[in-house]
């Protein structure tokens, strides 16, 4: 197939510019043309509080990649639209993950092109109000497909956008290379190599409950071995709001904050130095964090939102507690004995190859064949 795919790609960093760029390269070595259309930026600077949504070493710099979109300036949109028509694909791909994009992708949705196929991270912004759900309606109602993260998703989405063709397959994780052995990492990050590590990676923001997290561990025997690093990039006003926690729950010698952006490089020693991952979500629709863990041979500690009970199996290769209960959190610290905590990792470990890029990619595929045996190849 001939294909247009949109969206975040390098020099930008986060889920959506890594995953998309991922995809891309899978459609390519499965032999599909593409032309990738990146943006010029991303967001306005109110929007993203971090210090920056750049990192050079995220995504791989594609050949197919051309950055024309500017979500944040509508005279460039015909321009755009124009670049994506001249490729003349038989499918538009299209990344939906914030409203802050919502103008730029109903501009191109509008008038005769070909069938468009909505990538849904999230069915709307998290939070959402009712303006930011309704910019996602907008946007995914005018689509001709949508394909998704997770069963559960699907579900809902088809709820939502009854008689759309629908499909889904679980984020496969990205490729980190060859981790370095546990105690080059510990002596790296300057972790001591005779306690246990739990390890909270990603952007922070209130629901991926790392409020719940801190408090778990603070509930834990006096004599437990748990350290907990918080390594991720704290949105809005999170920082001051986690560090005060830490220091009134006096637990600065069990708690280890990291609160910057954690550079691409830098991600396998930290999954190298953990011998666990803890995703203490409140609320989500899935999480790349979670594959990345299992990749590099770490069980994963979740609570059973979305789509994370697809990807961590409870008992297997991780353990899975209900949704903002810091007591079930931290009896899941207490239970993991080391002698469970190997039987997960190796669980992990075998089962790494399970989610891939290519199988990805193929179920993508069989849900554009069916659009396009179905599509007359506009839609009005």
């Amino acid at each position: 197939m001939r294909l247009t795919v949109f969206g975040s790609g390098h020099p930008y960093r986060g889920g959506v510019a890594r995953t998309t760029t991922d995809l891309v390269r899978a459609l390519e070595r499965r032999g599909h043309e593409v032309l990738f259309l990146t943006p010029k930026r991303q967001y306005p600077n109110w929007l993203f509080p971090g210090a920056s949504d750049r990192d050079p070493d995220a995504c791989e710099r594609l050949d197919c990649a051309e950055a024309v979109l500017d979500p944040l300036q509508p005279l460039s949109w015909p321009s755009s639209r124009k670049r994506a028509l001249a490729h003349r694909a038989d499918v538009w791909l299209m990344p939906y993950w914030t409203w802050a994009w919502a103008g730029l992708w109903r501009w191109l949705l509008r008038g005769r092109r070909p069938p468009v196929a909505a990538i849904a991270h999230n069915p709307a912004d998290h939070g959402a109000g009712l303006l930011q759900r309704s910019a996602a309606r907008s946007v995914l109602g005018r689509c001709d497909a949508i394909f998704t993260h997770a069963r559960a998703l699907e579900e809902g989405l088809a709820t939502e956008y009854p008689g759309l063709p629908m499909a889904s397959h679980p984020l496969p994780p990205p490729d980190i290379g060859v981790l370095p052995a546990r105690e080059e990492a510990r002596d790296r990050l300057e972790l001591p190599a005779d306690r246990r590590v739990a390890l909270f990676l990603g952007l922070i923001r209130a629901y991926k409950g790392v409020d719940l997290l801190i408090e778990a561990v603070s509930r834990l025997p006096a004599e437990s071995d748990w350290l907990l690093v918080v390594a991720g990039e704290p949105w809005g006003d999170l920082r001051p709001a986690i560090e005060r926690q830490v220091r009134d729950l006096g637990v600065e010698d069990r708690v280890k904050l990291r609160l910057e952006w954690l550079p691409e490089t830098e991600v396998p020693v930290a999954l190298a130095a953990a011998d666990l991952v803890v995703l203490p979500y409140r609320s989500g629709s899935q999480s790349a964090v979670a594959p990345l863990a299992l990749a590099a041979g770490s069980p994963v500690l979740s609570t059973r939102v979305g789509g994370l009970p697809e990807v961590v199996q409870d008992g297997i290769n991780g353990v899975l507690v209900e949704p903002g209960s810091v007591d079930e959190l931290a009896r899941a610290f207490e239970d993991l004995d080391h002698g469970k905590l190997g039987e997960l990792a190796e669980g992990a470990r075998a089962g790494r190859w399970r989610l891939t890029w290519d199988g990805y990619a193929a179920a993508l595929e069989t849900l554009l064949l069916e659009v396009t045996s179905h599509e007359s190849g506009v839609k009005s």
